[in-house]
């Protein structure tokens, strides 16, 4: 069973709520038109998943995540935006609960990094998908994540961060992998890309900083770093001095390289 490394605190809900269609899926919007029923794989609180549905409208949305309380944030913001056309529920991404070719478009962010069977995903987002449609998925690469100035416990949280996923049997640097991941499940057309997300102002690096010291001391990813041993509770509290220090200096800078692909189901299968 695949353990999510980050977990739903509140450090990590916070940053999934600031992602929109325009920050985190750039590179699938010009694909998207009005009547297309859309499959939000991973949702999260549904913020993508909503300007997803904008989008398409009146096509058909459906967000699906693996958490209860997080759909159930979902539909609360769904309410507040009185978008009628997207529905939230619980999923499991290997085994989606829908026909086969039931969409146009199957989207998910963030999510391939934290599965144990990425290409078995996918396949399974194949299966759903119309003959013809769009495919398109986006992770981060941790390895090329880029910063200054430099800590050596900053680099110390790289490397944890890469221990905790391995041991968790996931991806950390999916991005680099998308490409070949999508091919390998039968997707055709497939066109790579990559996007940063950058925090070098000074509400930036708080928001930023602020988030990921939280969770070096809160989340999941705190409590598996002490179930594993690999970490101790003193030095995921430096981690987190690490993050707010950086965050509190002026030539703070941070860089997240995301790798992203847009792809088709066949209009004829092979």
């Amino acid at each position: 069973m695949d353990r999510y490394t980050h977990g739903h605190h509140e450090s990590v809900l916070r940053s999934h709520a600031w992602r929109t269609a325009e920050n985190s899926a750039g590179y699938l919007l010009d694909s998207l038109q009005p009547g297309m029923d859309l499959l939000d794989v991973g949702c999260g609180p549904g913020t993508i998943t909503i300007d997803l549905a904008e989008r398409v409208a009146p096509g058909r949305v459906v967000g699906i995540d693996s958490q209860s309380e997080v759909i159930a944030r979902a539909d609360e913001l769904r309410q507040r935006r009185e978008q009628a056309n997207v529905t939230f529920s619980v999923g499991d991404v290997y085994a989606l609960r829908f026909d086969d070719a039931r969409f146009d478009v199957v989207h998910a962010h963030q999510l391939l990094q934290h599965l144990t069977r990425p290409i078995d995903a996918l396949k399974e987002m194949y299966r759903v998908m119309r003959p013809g449609g769009i495919l398109g998925v986006r992770d981060s690469d941790y390895a090329a994540f880029a910063w200054a100035p430099r800590d050596p416990r900053l680099e110390r949280w790289m490397h944890l961060y890469h221990e905790v996923t391995r041991r968790n049997g996931a991806e950390a640097d999916a991005g680099r992998h998308l490409l070949g991941w999508v091919q390998t499940a039968g997707f055709t057309d497939a066109m790579a890309s990559s996007s940063t997300w950058t925090f070098a102002d000074p509400e930036g690096r708080a928001w930023w900083g602020g988030s990921w010291a939280d969770r070096v001391r809160l989340s999941s990813f705190a409590d598996q770093a002490l179930e594993y041993e690999l970490a101790d509770r003193d030095e995921l509290d430096s981690l987190a001095d690490a993050w707010k220090q950086w965050a509190d200096k002026p030539d703070g800078f941070f860089a997240v390289l995301h790798g992203e692909v847009l792809a088709r189901r066949p209009a004829i299968d092979p």
